[in-house]
């Protein structure tokens, strides 16, 4: 008798110990699972590799992990529990499960995966979720009901506004596009994201070589092949703050892209702003409806005596759209790239507008 009931409690344990063990897997492809931005899906994966791109599931549990692997381990994600930050993911290079959060309160709860860094950085392969005990996914949270796409350089993709040194660093562990004045403006309205920015990049030179109108229309921003399909994501409205790259490069003959681009000599003003009404065109193709707002601020560009406003001005005029807008955020005057207070102030400045001008 004593051996038996010695053979139940061990029983017991091995199922107790199996049912603490337990897990629900969502795969990648799974539909409870929402995305934003311009993922590359496959049978498997999800692929992130733009800044803003993000991952939401909503469950019900206490506890939730993914599964990813990271191009170069040179990524980090906010981890976000029901509208609230909890922790920062630095993404490994060898696939593997992730803790997201545990001990939650029980009933249901929304995650949210938010890449902080940019397509610089690396992809990121997201695989799935992994729900503990007797976790359940539920259907997503409802579509937002407005819809937003920056196009834009290292201002709209947060570059250093974590720098506290003041050495303006632009790697990964300074960069959070979560708080970058596109994704505030963004959350302000309530409205999806779509951030097609780059660091460096110009309307008619960067500091690489690839300017926006060669990257607007990519998929995977590192394939020239890779296009995006326009058709999944339609914005209400498109905001582009260019310019600010190009007002340093024009006047740097010895730099390897201005030789690249201009030869030997520098773009002239006509040159400037044909080159930017054509990237505005192309755009309105694809968003025949949107309103769009071409705005450059807050570094340099916007400086007094800068010509860059009143280029960006004689390109939109010249487009005759009523639906085409410009604004010009106050230069910030200070050295480097924004930071969270300048960040904060340009989507403070920028809000205000869409408010006034837009409707929302």
């Amino acid at each position: 008798m004593k051996h038996y009931k010695l053979l139940l409690l061990g029983l017991f344990l091995v199922l107790g110990s199996t049912c603490q063990a337990q897990t629900t897997t969502i795969k990648a492809t799974d539909r409870h699972i929402s995305y934003s931005g311009r993922i590359a899906m496959t049978d498997s994966t999800a692929a992130l590799s733009w800044s803003a791109s993000s991952v939401v599931v909503k469950f019900r549990g206490t506890k939730i992990a993914a599964l990813l692997k990271d191009e170069r381990s040179d990524n980090n994600y906010n981890v976000i529990v029901d509208g609230k930050v909890l922790s920062i993911l630095h993404p490994e290079m060898a696939k593997k499960s992730y803790l997201l959060a545990d001990n939650l309160a029980a009933g249901e709860h929304t995650l949210e995966l938010f890449k902080r860094t940019e397509w610089a950085m690396g992809k990121t392969w997201f695989y799935g979720f992994e729900l503990g005990g007797t976790g359940k996914v539920l259907a997503p949270p409802p579509a937002k009901k407005r819809k937003i796409e920056f196009f834009g350089n290292s201002i709209s993709c947060g570059y250093a506004d974590e720098d506290t040194s003041g050495k303006d660093r632009g790697t990964s562990p300074y960069e959070n596009g979560y708080l970058s004045y596109a994704s505030i403006t963004a959350r302000h309205f309530d409205a999806e994201l779509h951030n097609t920015s780059k660091s460096g990049i110009g309307i008619t030179v960067s500091w690489f070589p690839l300017i926006m109108s060669e990257m607007y229309d990519r998929l995977d921003a590192t394939d020239p092949k890779s296009k995006w399909d326009f058709s999944k994501y339609t914005p209400d409205l498109v905001v582009i703050n260019l310019f600010q790259n190009d007002c340093w490069i024009v006047n740097l003959p010895n730099n390897d892209q201005f030789k690249a681009r201009f030869g030997t000599k520098p773009p002239t003003p006509e040159f400037i702003i044909n080159a930017y009404q054509q990237f505005v065109k192309s755009v309105r193709g694809k968003y025949p409806h949107a309103k769009i707002i071409c705005i450059l601020g807050s570094m340099d560009a916007t400086k007094p005596g800068s010509p860059w406003p009143g280029y960006i001005q004689k390109a939109v005029v010249g487009l005759n759209d009523k639906n085409i807008y410009t604004h010009f955020i106050p230069y910030k005057n200070t050295n480097g790239h924004p930071s969270l207070k300048e960040q904060q102030a340009m989507a403070d400045d920028l809000i205000g507008f869409i408010e006034k001008n837009i409707g929302w």
